[in-house]
């Protein structure tokens, strides 16, 4: 296995007469053995930033190394990878079998060291029993199998991973995410995996890399991403529901500083780590930063809201309510929710909040953010 680098890597394409960035300025250094996830919103850039890596598109600047090895301008046959695509890409014509050594038989590997390469990762699978047949007679999860076995026949230095799950059904992407951890667990290998999709990036992912419009916006563990998110974007991104982002003052409150919704009279208290840093902001317009689970219902005093919808999921409620213009989201334990229409009052845990600069979207003093609670990262999905 290998190490990948990308050292400012960038794209640019031009599409009718205009310049078009695809990929500006990736750096990213991913360690031999490391599981990284790369995701974002469609056109982000990061299926193009794969593609580079697996030299199946050319960077117009920057630089791709794969260990020691400079592979900027080596050909995709020549990088030592094997690449996971949305679609399968099985040959219809041939067996499970066929497909998982095809790549082998042309090298002019011997055909029993063939054998002994797809029969082990067909063990390793739980697929055995399929090698006779052809795609045809198997499940898009079969499918997704071989084509995992495929690559895995191939003993690369890195596996690339091209939203492979994005053609299944809620059941079998979760049953193929536990086999890719699995995997990976097993072989050690170098994966970069890139997705849409942020459960996949979060349970999957030793680090994440958050892309928007082509840029880097945070490379991090999942946790660490999701208890300090570096800008607004990433904040909005990651986690769902999504944080919920509350315009604001900060104002003076006897000797130490609280945050006030715009339009109204209602003060946020704050954790006293809160108050030294918020100080030099004091009357200066801010946004709030909040999670659906980092709110609950309170009794007199909290933020006073209108419930506009409320979805029982049966271990939870999921709760929308309006206040000043601004929906707020709460994850809520199970029981009977409050009726639309209805006033509640909502409180925000006051050691679990987020400041961001509306004029740079950046985070404020994140670093005293208190680390989720085992409470919290329970509710966060296992692969």
């Amino acid at each position: 296995m290998a190490s990948v680098t990308l050292d400012s890597v960038r794209k640019a394409f031009t599409v009718a007469g205009k310049l078009r960035v695809a990929v500006d300025d990736v750096s990213l250094e991913v360690a031999d053995g490391e599981f990284c996830a790369l995701v974002g919103p469609s056109g982000c850039g990061k299926s193009t930033t794969l593609r580079i890596i697996a030299g199946l598109e050319s960077a117009t600047a920057g630089q791709v190394r794969i260990g020691e090895r400079d592979v900027t301008n080596l050909p995709a046959k020549e990088r030592d990878i094997a690449m996971v695509f949305q679609t399968y890409a099985l040959y219809p014509h041939m067996t499970a079998y066929e497909n998982m050594g095809f790549a082998l038989k042309l090298r002019g590997m011997p055909r029993a060291d063939i054998d002994t390469r797809v029969r082990d990762a067909a063990g390793l699978l739980g697929i055995t029993e399929l090698l006779d047949r052809k795609p045809r007679q198997l499940s898009g999860g079969e499918r997704q199998r071989i084509a995992l076995g495929r690559a895995i026949v191939r003993q690369p230095q890195v596996f690339l991973f091209d939203e492979p799950l994005s053609n299944l059904d809620a059941k079998l992407r979760l049953q193929m995410r536990r086999e890719i951890a699995a995997l990976h667990r097993r072989l050690g290998a170098t994966m970069i995996y890139v997705t849409h999709d942020q459960v996949e990036a979060m349970t999957l992912g030793d680090r994440i890399v958050v892309l928007d419009r082509g840029r880097v916006q945070q490379i991090a563990p999942p946790l660490e991403l999701y208890d300090r998110p570096r800008n607004i974007f990433v904040a909005g991104f990651i986690g769902s529901p999504a944080m919920n982002l509350v315009p604001g003052t900060v104002v003076r409150e006897a000797e130490s500083v609280a945050f006030r919704m715009r339009g109204t009279e209602t003060n946020v208290t704050l954790a006293p780590a809160w108050h030294a840093p918020l100080q030099p902001h004091v009357g200066r317009d801010v946004l709030l930063g909040i999670r659906p689970e980092d709110l609950r219902l309170a009794g007199a005093g909290g933020i006073p809201a209108t419930v506009e919808l409320a979805e029982p999921l049966g271990n939870e409620i999921l709760l929308h309510a309006r206040t000043a213009g601004v929906e707020l989201t709460a994850r809520l334990p199970p029981g009977v929710p409050p009726a639309s229409g209805s006033a509640v009052h909502l409180a925000a845990d006051p050691a679990r909040v987020h400041f961001f600069d509306p004029a740079t979207g950046l985070a404020m003093a994140s670093a005293v953010i208190s680390p989720a609670t085992p409470a919290t990262a329970a509710k966060k999905p296992s692969p």
